[in-house]
């Protein structure tokens, strides 16, 4: 696992948690990382990372008509 430094402006009132969820949900929806491997990322179970997805502008379900039927056959 990497570790980066951001340097963010004093101006932008996000707390640590809301970058690392932003970024994990992100990687999560360009499919770089499972929901499970976002999950870690933020520090958070897979069950409350993906209960958290809509408050962040992603969507739990797959944007793909493959990938959603692979999520069904999978639920």
């Amino acid at each position: 696992m990497r570790t980066i430094q951001l340097n963010i402006p004093d101006e932008v009132d996000l707390k640590d948690y809301d970058f690392s969820m932003i970024i994990a949900s992100k990687l999560y929806e360009d499919g770089a990382l499972t929901s499970g491997q976002a999950a870690q990322m933020a520090g958070l179970s897979k069950r409350t990372f993906i209960e958290l997805l809509g408050r962040y502008g992603v969507s739990v379900f797959s944007k793909s008509i493959s990938d959603l039927h692979s999520e069904i056959t999978n639920a």
